[in-house]
């Protein structure tokens, strides 16, 4: 045993010291192509290349406009948001490197020129694809148009780059969410990708829609269905090419760079907790022994780029798969990770706080939907009521219809369980040097899930809900009066119920006298002091 160990350990060693390569040096003078650069995990990725990989020559971006938005104006934004401070203020020359290219990933050729198309034939050498639909309630069409339909477009086009190295596809790990056990492979689909671009094509799109539910099957929506169809036709229409599949689990907020906390959307559970932290939602359908599996941004984008220099400098015989989740290594359960939010968001209160926070999971149904009526809807309809005679729009209806909408999409991941293997990753490790895993740091095990919750809450904060660090003390304030009004509000429920249950029933009158009389004789009997 001992000497495997050591053969084992001089083996890593030998891989390391012999012709390593950096990560930063890997980039050097590299250009890389981007689709879906302007969404969360994009973002993350262009300001990490920019401030890791600092001689990387340039970065082009898939960009398209959007809601009267020119692309120019669509980088500007980018590039002047908060998660580029540090490049701002330390490396503002490297911005520069970042060129929009003008497209569309539900357009032939992606929507780009023949002059743009030439360009990044002749000079890209790393692609990442990062472009979806992660609407879990999007239409059949469109997912297939811009997940599956989008990827092969890509595809088209990375074959006639003459100086591709590596290819990097963000699928999801829960593309196979209708197994339990889930590995570092591509699985069969049971459907052949080519029969559904067929099906999209043909079929009128409400009789799409009818046909939907049957065709994903065990899945719970089509962003698992279509991207579990994009991985099975990579096989096909990737060929040679040297391409690696990366599946991050749900991805939540930055846990150390560029900024703990960052995010910038209210998917996965963010927009259900921070309404827990406003006192607004109160009871989820979920089992709360069952581990969730959320991965921070940062981690995932470490291991993307760690991917594509381990695909250049390797070029492995077939498509890699890495798992990129925390549920094996460094698990949590759903209660560890709501009590833990709900306590930093105590610690830490949002400025609009209605009430204070708590928060039930349980697996009872009709109860959990007898308490949200009670403490979810009735509180709104009084408070649009007084909204609206005070002339101002009513809100809160609105917003719990769409909390309602949100849990119903997460209510499939809060009431099942995965095992998912990540052997890929972890010996993906073994071939970084020390400087570069500690630069590029994926091991989910160095996740304090107890300070990384309270950067999460403070994240939020400051960047959903814009607000400043310097308000906290107010709130605080705020929310130790919250707490005693939702004391005292518990003990004045308690007196109600009984005096209602007292003034209709003869019997309970009888028993509590009964009791009463019992408490006094007992009095009686004890000798005095």
């Amino acid at each position: 045993m001992a000497t495997s160990i050591n053969e084992e350990t001089a083996d890593i060693t030998d891989r390391l010291t012999a012709e390593y390569v950096a990560i930063p040096q890997f980039y050097s003078g590299r250009s890389i192509f981007i689709t879906g650069g302007t969404g969360f995990m994009g973002k993350v990725l262009v300001e990490k290349l920019l401030r890791s990989c600092p001689d990387i020559k340039n970065i082009y971006l898939l960009i398209r406009p959007k809601k009267g938005q020119e692309v120019a104006a669509r980088l500007n934004d980018l590039l002047n948001s908060p998660l580029f401070d540090t490049i701002r203020r330390e490396k503002p020359k490297e911005l520069s490197k970042v060129i929009p290219i003008f497209g569309d990933i539900t357009s032939e050729e992606l929507g780009i020129s023949a002059g743009d198309q030439a360009l990044l034939c002749k000079n890209v050498s790393i692609v990442f694809h990062s472009a979806a639909t992660v609407k879990f309630d999007e239409k059949l069409k469109l997912s297939v148009t811009i997940n599956m339909l989008g990827t092969k477009r890509l595809v088209e086009l990375c074959h006639r780059m003459m100086y591709l190295d590596a290819l990097i596809h963000v699928s999801t790990a829960y593309c196979n969410c209708d197994r339990t056990e889930i590995s570092e492979v591509i699985y069969t689909t049971p459907y052949n990708p080519d029969d559904i671009f067929s099906l999209v094509d043909w079929l009128p799109e409400d009789m799409l829609d009818k046909l939907t539910p049957s065709l994903i099957g065990k899945r719970p929506n089509t962003y698992t269905f279509t991207k579990a169809l994009t991985e099975q036709m990579l096989l096909k229409e990737a060929g040679n090419l040297p391409v690696a599949i990366v599946r991050p689990s749900i991805v939540v907020a930055c846990f150390e760079e560029p900024t703990p906390g960052w995010l910038d959307n209210w998917n996965g559970p963010t927009g259900i907790v921070s309404a827990v932290g406003n006192g607004i939602f109160r009871t989820i359908i979920c089992e709360q022994d069952y581990v969730v599996d959320v991965v921070p941004v940062d981690i995932v984008i470490n291991l993307v780029i760690a991917a594509a220099w381990r695909t250049a400098t390797s070029k492995p015989c077939e498509m890699k798969v890495y798992n990129c989740v925390t549920s094996r290594q460094n698990p949590v359960t759903w209660g560890e990770f709501v009590g833990l939010s709900i306590k930093h968001m105590i610690r830490h209160p949002l400025e609009s706080v209605f009430w204070y926070p708590t928060g039930v999971l349980r697996m009872n149904r009709p109860a959990n939907t007898i308490q949200g009526f009670l403490v979810h809807y009735i509180p709104a309809y009084f408070i649009d009521l007084f909204t609206w005679f005070m002339g101002k729009r009513p809100i809160m209806i609105k917003i719990q219809n769409k909390l309602a909408k949100a849990v119903e999409c997460l209510e499939y991941f809060t009431t099942h369980q995965w095992r998912w293997q990540d052997d890929n990753v972890r010996n993906l490790l073994t071939y970084m040097s020390p400087k570069d895993r500690e630069s590029f740091k994926f091991d989910v095990r160095e996740i304090h899930w107890d300070s990384y919750l309270e950067k999460y809450v403070l994240g939020f904060r400051e960047f959903l809900f814009k607000q400043s660090p310097k308000s906290l003390p107010s709130s605080r304030k705020k929310m130790t009066r919250l707490y005693y009004i939702h004391q005292l509000s518990k003990v004045l429920l308690v007196i109600f119920t009984w005096r209602f249950l007292m003034a209709r029933s003869r019997k309970i009158r009888d028993t509590w006298a009964k009791f009463l009389q019992l408490i006094f004789s007992s009095a009686r009997l004890l000798p005095f002091v």
